[in-house]
């Protein structure tokens, strides 16, 4: 399972802000791995510079060098709409007329393709397959003479999930959808601002925390410092594999520590699922912290049973079938002198297709574990994702097709819990109303297309695509 993006966005006249949007970016690596951009502005003109690849693959002292100004945005992406090539790519920058923006976006709306449809007919081109453009678009072609407005036109526009920068070429903005599926915050750096995804962004520049920003709101920034735009937020729709998987452990979301949530995460699962065993050991890295909760409430030891490969998918160079067929052993090996002989408890933060689950089961196994006592931080999922995570279709979900018994055979293991949402909305400590909880009950904030196809703008009629019937 994947998130989208990771969205930064700086304005800060006395700083090299080019350099602290990599760092940023370099914090929110964990949020998409396909390219990665900056688009900065001095007041006057707008410059781009994306690339295919990692941060620090994608960046060098030259390219940071040339990219001037005092304001930037930022962006990591893994494709939920559109496919992974160097077009779709961001920042996007986005011209008609005399106005200009790059645009970054974190998220995924449902209505993409309506959407292009009705804004190629305005007379709109479309050089990438991503619902990002869409966006930018329908900023661009809003009947309003001031961003604010346009912006808040085009929120009328859009449904579903997006967090968004916004580069003109003397300001910035920040934008979070009504139901606040994705996070975006605003910390504050020697006199100027900074909007992140996360808060780790922020603490890697050194800029402080000041606050999240709400669902629906609009915040300016420019030399007058910053100013809000709040609208109604019908109701809160967080997503909650942030605080489940997709956030680092060192982030804040609602003044909750994930860290801490993780841990309480596993606690439950002790509660919930208690069995006897030696070791209790957690998938690393997401589910280290649950691992630690549930060592501690069940009173099993913890151990490091399984080494990652950290470096693993951060290569372009293909493995041939030999190494292919090695699977999960090219990202965990375990350690059979710890492990042998022993009942193992093993946490985990999710099981969606249930492909990998059953390799590092056979994995513990075979290096000498006695039985593999599966415990797992999501409740089982049912639904997919339409807001922003490239998950699965219902029909590739495993808990969708089969019962929990028929689950733990298949994946071979000794026993299986799945903490409930009860009991994950405990360790969240925050109202259940809060949280987008659909791949778990199918209740979606917003009524959704079941089959909607992530490359549905791949095969969108060339004429409308590339604007050949613009008026």
């Amino acid at each position: 399972m994947h998130e989208s993006c990771g969205v930064v966005g700086i304005y800060a006249p006395d700083e090299d802000v080019a350099r602290l949007t990599f760092f940023s970016l370099f914090a929110l690596q964990h949020r998409g791995q396909e390219s990665s951009g900056i688009a900065t502005a001095d007041g006057k003109k707008l410059q781009v510079y994306a690339r295919m690849g990692l941060v620090s693959q994608v960046f060098d002292e030259e390219a940071l060098s040339a990219l001037h100004g005092h304001i930037a945005i930022g962006h990591n992406r893994y494709s939920t709409k559109g496919s992974s090539r160097i077009t779709n790519a961001q920042p996007i920058l986005i011209s008609k007329g005399s106005s200009t923006f790059a645009i970054a976006h974190n998220g995924n709306i449902v209505n993409a393709e309506s959407l292009c449809q009705e804004l190629s007919d305005q007379g709109c081109i479309f050089h990438t397959s991503t619902d990002t453009e869409a966006i930018g678009h329908a900023i661009v072609c809003a009947p309003a003479d001031n961003w604010v407005e346009k912006i808040k036109y085009a929120m009328r526009r859009i449904k579903g999930a997006y967090s968004l920068t916004i580069l003109t070429k003397d300001r910035l903005f920040g934008v979070r959808d009504p139901f606040g599926v994705r996070p975006l915050c605003l910390g504050a750096i020697n006199g100027g601002w900074v909007l992140a995804s996360e808060t780790c962004a922020l603490d890697h520049i050194g800029a402080i925390f000041i606050r999240e920003i709400e669902p629906g709101e609009i915040v300016e920034i420019s030399e007058n410092g910053v100013e809000s735009y709040k609208q109604d937020s019908p109701k809160s729709a967080l997503c909650i594999f942030e605080y489940i998987y997709f956030a680092r452990p060192d982030s804040v979301i609602n003044g909750r520590l994930l860290y801490s949530a993780r841990l309480a995460m596993g606690e439950g699962l002790a509660e919930e699922h208690p069995v006897k065993a030696d070791l209790v050991i957690g998938v690393p890295d997401s589910a280290t912290a649950a691992g630690v909760g549930y060592s501690r409430k069940s009173g099993i030891p913890l151990a490091e049973g399984l080494i990652k490969n950290r470096y693993v998918g951060r290569t372009f160079i293909e493995p041939d079938q030999r190494i292919r067929d090695l699977g999960v052993k090219l990202k965990f090996n375990p350690l059979p002198q710890i492990i042998g002989g022993k009942d193992i408890v093993l946490v985990d933060d999710s099981i969606v297709r249930g492909t990998t689950t059953p390799q590092v089961i056979r994995l513990l196994k075979k290096a000498g574990a006695r039985k593999v006592h599966m415990r797992v931080c999501a409740p089982p999922i049912c639904y997919p994702c339409f807001f922003g995570v490239d998950m699965a279709t219902r029909w590739e979900l495993i808990a969708a097709q089969k019962s929990i018994p028929e689950i733990r055979d298949f994946i071979g293991a000794d026993s299986l819990g799945y903490l409930s949402i009860e009991g994950l909305i405990k360790a969240v400590a925050l109202p259940k109303q809060t949280f987008c909880l659909a791949c778990f009950t199918g209740d979606y904030p917003v009524p959704i297309q079941m089959e909607m196809d992530k490359l549905g703008l791949e095969v969108m009629p060339a004429e409308l695509h590339f604007g050949v019937r613009h008026r």
